[in-house]
This record gives structure tokens, sequence and C-alpha cells, in this order.
């Protein structure tokens, strides 16, 4: 692949996003949030103590992520060619253990930053673990990391040698096995060596939620409870999981700390999800943009690599520095759906409750309760954020009850 084709690579991989993002935002439904000021509902304390933490949390992320990818072209431009050279006599082997290699120098090179984001998070509550508890996860997180990249190393450079000019397409198609893989596997293999979920038992909040489940005609799954207490004190609710896996899964100090009618709106959204079958739109999202993205991937992947090594373990890095830097990018973009999704799921909530108010109260408190700024700078929202503002949120709540 010539220079000439990384701007049609770049190019296609714009046109990708876009056509995903339009082809699958939610087309009905919406409602439109009306104005709302944040002094309506935040104290001038309560502001100012969102700023003054995710002001320099929003840095210190930025810094992260510049940290990641300054580690990865070092690597790519000035690589530790004697440690390199001894994994070429067995490329396939070489390759896996250069992917463990890179994956372990980022953990390390993101540590500073990942424990001062953290020792902020225990100054205002936010986080519970203790130190050495926390060091435990790095821990895992890094052994996990290590072997999965391990595996994409093995896999990547297989793919260069067998397919050398055009080793994207194969690339695009497990990306997208690995998505489906992941979402279908992550609530069974890997959220249990982090915290620990049990089956919400029968009671109240149970018949509740099956109740609400069955009036939005939704297959659930099943309910989970899961111990997030351990770590933080942000309350939160997620979807996970294909098939068997399927799940809702809801954190012990939501269910423990928020008032029944509050809780019964979260649950609400993360039903929305499955009615609208986001995570489906989500590896649909994937599947459309995975080709233009490896495509991509493989253009920046030769430009970086130094002549004639791109099959060899010595080119992990420029591959890795590639795949950072278009999964930076097509995450960006991928958050434009995230937001529209999320925003959809809300306006489920509050069509199935019909209650409002405890909507508007649930998203006032949920963003005092995890520290969150209601109105965050704009480019960062739009780059970074996944879900609409905390004021955007209660500005739908409004309208809704205004209707």
């Amino acid at each position: 692949m010539g220079r000439s084709r990384l701007p049609l690579a770049f190019v296609a991989a714009v046109v990708a996003a876009a056509a995903a993002t339009f082809l699958l935002r939610p087309r009905s439904g919406l409602i439109e949030p009306a104005p709302v000021d944040a002094q309506q509902y935040f104290t001038a304390a309560q502001l100012h103590r969102a700023e003054d933490f995710r002001s320099l949390q929003r840095v210190l992320e930025l810094a992260g992520l510049g940290i990641g990818i300054g580690t990865l072209a070092v690597l790519a431009w000035r690589p530790p060619r004697g440690v390199l050279r001894r994994l070429e006599s067995r490329p396939l082997l070489g390759g896996a253990a250069a992917g463990a290699g890179i994956s372990l120098v980022l953990v390390v090179t993101a540590l500073p930053i990942r424990a001062c984001t953290r020792s902020r998070a225990l100054d205002v509550g936010l986080a519970t673990q203790s130190w050495p508890d926390w060091a435990v996860d790095v821990l895992k997180a890094a052994g996990i990391g290590a072997l999965t990249a391990a595996v994409g190393g093995l896999v990547a450079i297989a793919l260069v040698r067998r397919f050398p000019r055009n080793w994207w397409a194969p690339a695009a198609v497990l990306v997208v096995a690995y998505g489906v893989v992941t979402i279908w596997l992550y609530p069974i293999l890997l959220d249990p060596v982090f915290n620990r979920f049990e089956r919400l038992p029968g009671g109240p909040l149970r018949t509740q939620v099956l109740r609400l489940a069955d009036r939005a005609g939704v297959d659930v799954g099943e309910v989970y409870r899961v111990d997030a207490s351990r770590r933080t004190s942000a309350a939160n609710a997620y979807v996970i999981g294909l098939g068997h896996s399927k799940r809702v899964v809801l954190y012990d100090n939501l269910i423990e700390d928020f008032p029944r009618p509050e809780v019964r709106s979260v649950v609400a959204h993360e039903l929305g999800h499955q009615k609208h079958n986001d995570l489906l739109r989500g590896l649909a999202w994937l599947a459309i943009v995975a080709p233009a993205g490896t495509f991509l991937v493989q253009a920046l992947a030769e430009r970086f690599a130094r002549p004639g090594r791109l099959g060899t373990p010595a080119a992990l890095p420029a591959i890795a520095l590639a795949i950072a830097l278009v999964s930076l990018g097509l995450g960006c973009a991928s958050n434009v759906l995230s937001r529209k999704v999320e925003a959809s799921a809300d306006s489920f909530a509050l069509e199935l409750t019909r209650d409002p108010a405890d909507f508007i109260r649930f998203q006032r408190r949920i963003a005092i309760q995890n520290v969150t700024d209601p109105d965050p700078p704009g480019l960062y929202h739009v780059l970074f954020d996944t879900h609409p503002t905390a004021l955007e949120r209660i500005g739908a709540g409004v309208a809704f009850g205004s209707e």
C-alpha cells in the first residue's frame, strides 16, 4: 500500500463512521430537552465542587491519553532493537511476546496518572477502595490485558505475513467477531474477576423490575446486584450480554442509597436499551466501520513501520500506534451515536414510568453523588462523553412534564 492511499483510507474511515452514525441513529421518540439553568437544580457549592474536581480530572485524562500514544510512538520509532531482534526467529510467538510487553509497558507508564486521578477521587469520597485492593485490581487488569494483547500480537503478525497487501480485510472480520464474543462472554468471564454478582433476590424490588419489564415488552434476561460499593460511591446500572448472558446489573449503592421510584427510573432506562436492541446497534456500528477502520490502520502502520519490517515483531509497536490513533478517532465518532442512544433510553424511561419528577430528582442526585459536572465544556463533551449532560437529561424530564 503506497503512501498515496493514506488519504483515501482516512476519507473512507470518516465516511464510514458518519454513515454508520446516520443510519443507526434513533429515528423517533426522542424528547427535545427544555433549556434549564444549573442554578435551579444545584447549589453554588455543588457546582463549584463538581467543576473543581472534574476540570483537573479532564486534564489528567487527556494527559494519560497523550502519554499512552506518546509511549507507543516512542516504541514505534525508537524500538528496543535488541529485544525485538531476539523475537524474530519465531515471528508468531515473538508477536505474542511483543504484544504482551507493549501492554505491560502501557500499564506502567499510565500508573502515575491513574494514581493521581484515583487519589483525587478518594479526596472527594468517590473512590472507596483501599490502595492495596486497588493495586490488586490493577495487577488483575494488567494480566488480562497482557494475555489479550499477546493473542492480538500473534494474530496481527500472522495476518500481515499471510495477507501482506490486504491484511486489513480479515482483520475487520476478526474485530467484529471479537466485539460479539466480548459482549457475550464479558459478564460471565471477566466481570466476576473484579466484582461479586448475585441475582437480585425475591422481594419488592425484583417484583417491580419484572413488572416494569413486562409492561415494556422486554425480555430482561436476569437482574443482578453487583458489589460496586467496594470500589466506588458512584451509583449506576447497565445492560450487558447476549443470549443466555444477557442481564441488567444494578449497583448495590444504587439499590441502597436511592428511593425506589428513582431506582425504577434507572431500571426503565436500562429496559429502553433492551427494547431498542442497543447492544446489537453497537455491534452493527462496529460492523459498518470496521473495514474502513482497519484499512486506515494498515495505511498508518505501513507509514510508521520501518520498510520491510511489517511482518515481524519489530513492527508491532507501529501497528499498535496505528490502532490507538484510529480507535481514538472512531471512539469520538461513536460517542455521537452513543449520546443519541442514551437520550432515546431516557425518553423511553419517561414514557414507561410517566414520572418526570422522580426522573429529574434522580438525575440531580446522581450528578451530585458522582461529582459530575452538570454542564461540561462543549468540545470535551462532544469528543469524549457517551451520555447527554446532566442538564440535558434534566431538561428532557422538564420537557416531558410540561407536555
